[in-house]
């Protein structure tokens, strides 16, 4: 069995690292539960918008991500098990394909280099399941799909869901 592991904000939470670095920026206080149901930029102020906006083509941004809660563990596991892949698209924003690749290596080194795919569209990959946690990408997958939990989909329906890497290991393990 083939699967396929989005990255961002399904194994490193970029979504956090959006509100810290705005918080930063703005000395605001906005929190994920602030955010649920949206992403980050629709939860700040009109004039702070674009800011966030560009934090993902900021040089650097990749680079020191949050690792996702277990999922360093789960997926582990998942790799002696089934033939993984970590697939993200980093093309969306070309200075991140370098930081992923490192950040990658500094925490999930046991995914050699030769099974990331940084692409763009995922409708193109091949396999039997893609955890993701945008449904856009799920939508066009030829095989079965995971939604992992974001703030940004707490109410996107019509998919089989994962809250954490703790489930993702009761449903493949």
């Amino acid at each position: 069995m083939t699967l396929f592991v989005d990255m961002d904000e399904v194994l490193a939470d970029t979504y956090q690292a959006h509100i810290d670095v705005y918080n930063s920026e703005f000395g605001a206080s906005l929190t994920r539960e602030e955010c649920y149901g949206k992403e980050v930029w629709q939860c700040v102020p009109e004039e702070h918008q674009q800011s966030v906006r560009q934090h993902a083509h900021t040089r650097g941004f990749f680079k020191e991500l949050p690792v996702i809660e277990n999922s360093s563990e789960v997926l582990e596991q998942l790799n002696e098990k089934y033939k993984v892949y970590i697939a993200s698209a980093a093309m969306q924003f070309p200075n991140s394909l370098e930081e992923k690749s490192d950040w990658l290596d500094n925490h999930f080194s046991f995914i050699p280099w030769q099974r990331r795919i940084l692409c763009g569209y995922k409708h193109i990959l091949k396999g039997d399941l893609l955890i993701d946690d945008r449904s856009y990408n799920l939508e066009r997958f030829n095989g079965k799909t995971i939604l992992f939990t974001s703030p940004h989909n707490v109410n996107t329906k019509g998919f089989d869901r994962a809250n954490t890497w703790l489930e993702i290991a009761d449903k493949l393990l």
